[in-house]
C-alpha cells in the first residue's frame, strides 16, 4: 500500500524487451541498502517489484520488470531512457498517512486537457501561483470520481475540485509541481490513474445491493 505522496522522483536508466515484458532500470536517491529484492516501488503509478538494486553516484539504480497487463493498462509502455518518474515506497507499519490509501493497481488513463494557471493573493507578490490541470477520465472510470474525493494520478495524491461529465480538474499548489513531475505535463498527456479505493467499492456494493433487490 502507498499514500500518493511522492518521495522521489527517478529517471528511467534503460528498456529492454518487448510487450509481453519488459525490463526497466531506474535511478534513484534511495539508499540501496534500505531496497530489499522483492521490495514494491511506486513508479509514476503502478506498484513495480525490485528485481534489482545496485549502488550509484547519489543513491541506487534498481531494475522492475513490466508484464503485459501492466504494458496494457498503464503508460510504462511508452517509457524510455531519460523519462522521470514519480517514486513511492511502500509503506511500513506506524507510518504516516499524508495522502490516501493507494494501492498501485493503475485502473486505466486519464488524457490531461488543460492546463491553467490560478492566480489570487489580493494582488501579494508574496502569492505563488498555481496550477488547474482538467483531465478526462477514461467513461468507465469516470463514475468513481467525486468532487472533493481522492484521485492518484501519476502515483501522486490529489483532490478532486470540480467534476462534469467524464471531465474533473484537481489544483497543484508550486511545491507540489516543484517536488514531482507534474510540472512537465502538458495538454495532450496521458497519466496513469488510480481510482478511490473506497470509491471502487461503495459503487460495487451498490451495484450488488441493486442487483439483490431485482
Amino acid at each position: 500500500m502507498f499514500t500518493g505522496l511522492v518521495t522521489d522522483v527517478g529517471e528511467v536508466v534503460s528498456v529492454a524487451g518487448d510487450d509481453r515484458l519488459r525490463r526497466i532500470r531506474i535511478r534513484s536517491h534511495y539508499d540501496p541498502a534500505t531496497i530489499a529484492l522483492g521490495a514494491s516501488i511506486a513508479c509514476s503509478g503502478p506498484c513495480l517489484t525490485a528485481v534489482a538494486v545496485e549502488p550509484a553516484e547519489g543513491g541506487c539504480i534498481f531494475a522492475v520488470d513490466a508484464a503485459a497487463e501492466t504494458l496494457a493498462r498503464t503508460h510504462v509502455g511508452s517509457w524510455r531512457e531519460g523519462r522521470r518518474l514519480n517514486l513511492e515506497r511502500s509503506l511500513k507499519i506506524g507510518d504516516e498517512l499524508g495522502g490516501h490509501l493507494v494501492t498501485g493497481h493503475v485502473d486505466g488513463l486519464a488524457e490531461l486537457v488543460a492546463r491553467d494557471p490560478v492566480t489570487g493573493g489580493d494582488g501579494d507578490p508574496q502569492w505563488a501561483p498555481s496550477d488547474r490541470f482538467t483531465l478526462r477520465a477514461p467513461p468507465q472510470l469516470a463514475r468513481f470520481i467525486a468532487e472533493k474525493g481522492s484521485v492518484c494520478l501519476d502515483g501522486t495524491s490529489l483532490t478532486v475540485n470540480t467534476v462534469e461529465g467524464d471531465l474533473f480538474s484537481v489544483l497543484l499548489i508550486p511545491h507540489t509541481l516543484a517536488v514531482t513531475t507534474w510540472g512537465e505535463r502538458r495538454a495532450g498527456d496521458r497519466l496513469n490513474l488510480e481510482v478511490d479505493l473506497i470509491a471502487r467499492y461503495a459503487a460495487r456494493l451498490s451495484e450488488s445491493r441493486a442487483a439483490v433487490e431485482r
